[in-house]
């Protein structure tokens, strides 16, 4: 599920967005000034940014250099002001699309879409991401909320498979056959529980009531994206 951060101090249009965006099956968390929204940045994993330009503690253009430094999530720059300096601004200061006030909802969802199908087409890194996990398949890192894991090789071969088959009951034997057992060799039946365990411990918020790497009893597992 992507998630989008709707940073907009007009309580109205907020509401109003997000109820667009939640019944188009986003995640989506709000914040009234800058500094709301850059503390649910560094807490949540968000993958665009709809950003008003005029806030109460701050401007848009201001907020979206600094995110830039750090991050290339999108930005949809929001603005009541119909001037071209202002949208030219925007874009330099790194800004994906500009869109003026007053707009249609459905002309903000489809950029939106348009954004996230470009960033799909010509991604230069290679992800696979599901909820608040993210693994780069470049270099070989796994990230939770934004934050690096410490992983091994063998959890990382697993999550990946899992993240793959998202959705997909995933037998023991297939699993252990397409991570462990391509020559042939022999893997003990303990391997792939304790590699789970471990897994779990890294990427769940409570291992012991997992919501992502899902037991099937009888069969063996599946990922489940929140």
């Amino acid at each position: 599920m992507k998630s989008v951060l709707i940073v907009e101090d007009d309580e109205g249009l907020s509401r109003g967005m997000s109820f667009s965006f939640n019944k188009a099956g986003y995640k989506v968390y709000t914040a009234f000034n800058l500094k709301s929204a850059n503390k649910l940045i560094k807490q949540v994993h968000i993958d665009m940014i709809i950003l008003d330009l005029n806030l109460p503690d701050g401007n848009g253009i201001d907020f979206c250099k600094e995110i830039r430094k750090s991050s290339s999530v999108p930005i949809i720059m929001l603005t009541a002001r119909d001037l071209e300096t202002d949208e030219v601004e925007g874009l330099y200061s790194g800004a994906d699309d500009y869109i003026t006030k007053p707009f249609s909802l459905s002309v903000l969802m489809a950029r939106v879409n348009s954004i996230f199908r470009r960033s799909v087409d010509n991604s230069k890194s290679n992800e696979i991401k599901s909820g608040d996990i993210v693994v780069n398949l470049d270099n070989l890192k796994v990230y939770k909320k934004d934050k690096e894991l410490t992983i091994s090789s063998t959890e990382f071969k697993l999550l990946k498979y899992l993240m793959k088959n998202k959705g997909q009951v995933l037998l023991k034997e297939q699993i252990l056959s397409s991570l462990w057992d391509d020559s042939g060799n022999f893997v003990d039946e303990n391997t792939l529980p304790v590699t789970i365990r471990r897994l779990r411990k890294k990427i769940e918020d409570d291992s012991s009531n997992p919501e992502y790497i899902k037991t099937v009893h009888g069969m063996g597992y599946m990922w489940s994206e929140k």
